[in-house]
């Protein structure tokens, strides 16, 4: 059976080797992030999730921060691996930052009370859900990326750089470029460990 969908989901990986290219305008590709983004679905149509979006040396200046941020933790005989990977993002064309709005989430909570405790829980859904959105219409374009989880170290310096406001809380970093190789076969755990399937 085939299913443009399945194919599309298929076709996004995870890609490390980045280069700085793209295969279409700076401004295309914001339009598609941001088209992505305002079509995820959220809970209570809550729309929480946010972005910055950055260009060229704009995402270079973010790995740079990430990496001195690191530097201050990561023991300096293991910092060349590191330092790798921060050269590796920051050679990509761009990076999207995501946050999610925790004023939209405390607001929710305070209208809706009944369900308080779960508001924080749908933003981290919504969030998750935006990002492979971002991610798979970048892979359907032609562009390759990767999910990274470098907050909160860099937190702060990010908010004062770019002038996110305090609200917005950062969840994952995505560096995207045309991919200079191909990612590594993908494997999969078995279905019996996975799914249950009754009626």
């Amino acid at each position: 059976m085939s299913n443009r969908e399945i194919e599309v989901l298929a076709k996004r990986r995870t890609h490390y080797a980045l280069t700085n290219t793209l295969p279409m305008p700076t401004a295309e590709v914001d339009t598609l992030i941001r088209d992505a983004m305002r079509l995820t679905p959220s809970a209570f149509n809550s729309q929480s999730s946010r972005a910055v979006i950055l260009f060229g040396a704009e995402s270079v200046k973010l790995w740079n921060i990430v990496r001195e941020a690191l530097r201050k933790i990561v023991p300096a005989e293991a910092f060349a691996s590191t330092n790798q990977k921060m050269d590796a993002f920051a050679a990509g064309a761009g990076t999207v930052l995501f946050f999610e709005d925790m004023d939209t989430v405390e607001s929710l909570k305070k209208n809706f009370p009944l369900y308080a405790d779960n508001f924080p829980i749908f933003s981290e859904q919504s969030g998750g859900m935006a990002q492979l959105a971002v991610w798979t219409a970048l892979s359907e374009a032609g562009i390759g990326a990767s999910l990274q989880h470098y907050n909160p170290l860099p937190d702060a310096e990010i908010a004062a750089t770019w002038g996110v406001p305090a609200a917005w809380k950062l969840r994952a970093q995505m560096p995207f470029g045309v991919a200079s190789a191909e990612p590594a076969a993908k494997t999969f755990i078995d279905d019996a460990d996975r799914f249950k399937t009754f009626g």
